[in-house]
């Protein structure tokens, strides 16, 4: 049973997370040749004050 588990800024839409782990799951599914029933994905969402980029936080980078 494959789990996938994605990191990223918490800025991603209901609807775009939807689409991520449909898309993640068809090409997984299709790779690594198992049924979709078996994948589970699993999304963290990082604040961006929590990720630093050339020494910065994301959140001052993004202003």
């Amino acid at each position: 049973m494959p789990i996938i588990t994605i990191e990223g800024v918490a800025n991603a839409t209901k609807e775009t997370k939807k689409e991520i782990i449909e898309k993640v799951s068809k090409v997984v599914s299709e790779e690594y040749d198992v049924p979709i029933q078996a994948i589970s994905v699993i999304i963290h969402d990082v604040p961006a004050d929590n990720v630093g980029v050339a020494g910065k936080q994301l959140s001052e980078i993004q202003q």
